[in-house]
């Protein structure tokens, strides 16, 4: 893959620590999560924002709809002791409407569609609502593990009710319906029940075949 960061993308790279005694120290596949829902929330938690479509795709994309992606999540973690540090790097296309499409592209068709005078948003401010937004994510979490956090996060993914494959392309199909306590995708195939799946690295598209962990 090639690294691109053209004029108009935010990009920010950023050093927590977690205790591993913890909600989320329990539960650090859930970091990518909080921070994808942390860049959708700080555009669609503006007043006059809140319609714009910015989505999240599990397990690190941030979506336009479910059509197109403008950004993306990495995690590193590294346990010392008892405490995690996590290095996390987002991105996402605010002014730039290439190689994809950006957040002020969508701005400027829901001004034309709803005939409003919404202003576009600049990179400094969105990495800085994004982490603003991260902290109290990962406090809410802290008090309340994964319930407090994911009816937010089920609010703007794109999953529900979506079909996947597990184990190939012939594999058989199932519903996504959620994601577990600790981050993992959950299906239904018929006839067997939920089951929580994980992405086979080397589809194309990780949403196409899942395998099952044992």
């Amino acid at each position: 893959n090639v690294w691109l960061s053209p004029m108009g993308c935010a990009l920010s790279t950023l050093h927590i620590t977690i205790p591993l005694h913890s909600n989320l120290g329990q539960r650090i596949p859930f970091i990518q999560h909080l921070v994808s829902l942390a860049v959708v929330e700080s555009v669609r938690s503006i007043p006059g924002y809140e319609d714009i479509e910015l989505r999240v795709k599990w397990p690190n994309d941030i979506y336009y709809s479910d059509l197109m992606k403008l950004g993306g999540v990495l995690v590193n973690s590294t346990l010392i002791e008892t405490t995690f540090h996590i290095l996390i790097g987002f991105g996402f296309n605010v002014n730039n409407s290439n190689p994809t499409i950006c957040i002020n592209d969508l701005i400027t068709k829901f001004n034309k569609e709803e005939g409003t005078k919404l202003k576009p948003l600049t990179a400094d401010c969105l990495i800085a609502r994004t982490v603003t937004v991260l902290e109290r994510l990962i406090d809410i979490f802290q008090e309340k593990g994964p319930n407090g956090i994911l009816p937010r996060y089920y609010k703007y993914w794109v999953h529900s009710g979506k079909r996947v494959r597990l184990r190939g392309e012939d594999g058989p199909t199932a519903w996504i319906v959620g994601i577990d306590d600790y981050g993992y995708l959950q299906v239904h195939e018929e006839g067997k029940g939920v089951e929580s799946v994980h992405p086979d690295g080397n589809s194309f598209d990780m949403l196409r075949n899942l395998i099952v962990p044992k």
